[in-house]
């Protein structure tokens, strides 16, 4: 049996689920008030700040 938490993005507030034994699983659990982004929103947020790192 998998658990899983089912978390809102802050970026497009989206559902998406966080399964047990990966990061985002352990940092929700410690914090479940914190604010998350989805897989597709974390890896935007990524390439933005790399682009903007390098102008």
């Amino acid at each position: 049996m998998i658990f899983y938490y089912e978390v809102i993005c802050i970026s497009c507030s989206k559902k998406f689920r966080v399964y047990e034994g990966t990061l985002k699983y352990k940092q929700f659990k410690e914090n479940m008030k914190g604010k998350y982004t989805c897989e597709e929103c974390g890896h935007n947020i990524r390439l933005e700040a790399i682009k903007n790192f390098f102008k």
